[in-house]
């Protein structure tokens, strides 16, 4: 039996009008520059599903299988998980047609768009769920082309034993340094695999110390030239980039959040009960633990809490 995540330990407190009314637990890892553990809370060995946060593997798979991009964009938004603003659906939109598809072939499931204003406008405009808005048809989009690029069929592109999901799984063992724990389904539809935060944060320090013209440099570098498509307005990964030169950034769902800094190190958390709101607490604790510094990370430091609409306490990390 795969060994199971034990969970983690105390990363941050939920502090309102001065009383601490919460706790949540995770696992982080720092690794420094040459890959090498920096330091360490809760369980970082055993295997997490990793989420979105394994999309920029998945895309090394997809350039190793044949896919060929003109836009250093559209690479940008495989590996990401778009807001479902306007912009990203049309360029989704272009993608598709450019392989001669329409967004029928998406197999990820209809959904509303992450960004707030977006949604409204989805439904002023009488709309409803639909696959291309859902966060990760960019990657299905990817996926799909290819399969085109390689010769394989589209049909069941997504399941494991599909030709396209075993290169993406050689992909992210190559790049994690470790075998596929466990294999689960995602929020997407597409296979989710299991590796430890310590085999993921290795994974994107590889990514952004590969030489130029590389295959991880090429992912790395397209995301960190187009944050506004790996994620959306006023997103961690898009103000993390913008914020921080140089710096690679993903989320996953469940609390998994991993970034990479060259010549820095790299850093892969996961918070046990999922929730989005301590991430970035922790994250910037562990950032300023290796020595990176911006403002950005000032901003994003503590997660203000509200009683009556006005900031009463914070998400304060431990």
């Amino acid at each position: 039996m795969t060994q199971s995540y034990a969970g983690g330990e105390p990363l941050a407190e939920v502090v309102r009008s001065g009383f601490v009314e919460g706790t949540h637990r995770g696992s982080v890892v720092l690794l420094d520059s040459d890959g090498a553990v920096f330091s360490s809370v809760g369980d970082v060995r055993s295997p997490i599903f990793p989420r979105s946060s394994s999309k920029p593997m998945q895309a090394i798979g997809m350039l190793r299988s044949g896919l060929r991009l003109v836009d250093a964009a559209d690479l940008a938004l495989v590996c990401g998980s778009h807001y479902g603003e306007d912009f990203h659906v049309a360029r989704v939109e272009a993608m598709l047609r450019s392989g001669g598809l329409t967004a029928s072939a998406l197999r990820c499931p209809p959904d509303l768009p992450v960004s707030e204003a977006a949604r409204a406008e989805v439904y002023r405009a009488g709309g409803g769920p639909a696959r291309i808005l859902m966060n990760c048809s960019g990657k299905h989009t990817g996926m799909l082309l290819t399969c085109l690029a390689a010769g394989w069929p589209v049909d069941g592109y997504w399941r494991p034993e599909h030709p396209l999901q075993q290169r993406l799984r050689t992909a992210i063992e190559d790049f994690t340094g470790e075998p596929v724990a466990a294999t689960g389904v995602d929020g997407c539809g597409a296979p989710v695999l299991g590796v430890s935060l310590t085999g993921l944060a290795g994974a994107f320090l590889r990514l952004v110390s590969g030489a130029p013209g590389s295959v991880e440099r090429t992912v790395a570098d397209a995301m960190r030239a187009h944050p506004d498509l790996v994620s959306g307005t006023g997103a961690e990964d898009n103000l993390l980039m913008t914020g921080v030169p140089g710096l690679l950034s993903k989320v996953g769902a469940e609390g998994v959040l991993v970034v990479a800094l060259p010549g820095v190190g790299a850093v892969a958390l996961k918070i046990d009960d999922g929730a989005a709101r301590a991430r970035m607490p922790v994250l910037v604790t562990a950032l300023r633990k290796l020595g990176v510094s911006a403002p950005v990370l000032d901003d994003l430091a503590d997660v203000p809490l509200l009683g009556g609409g006005v900031p009463v306490g914070a998400i304060r990390p431990l």
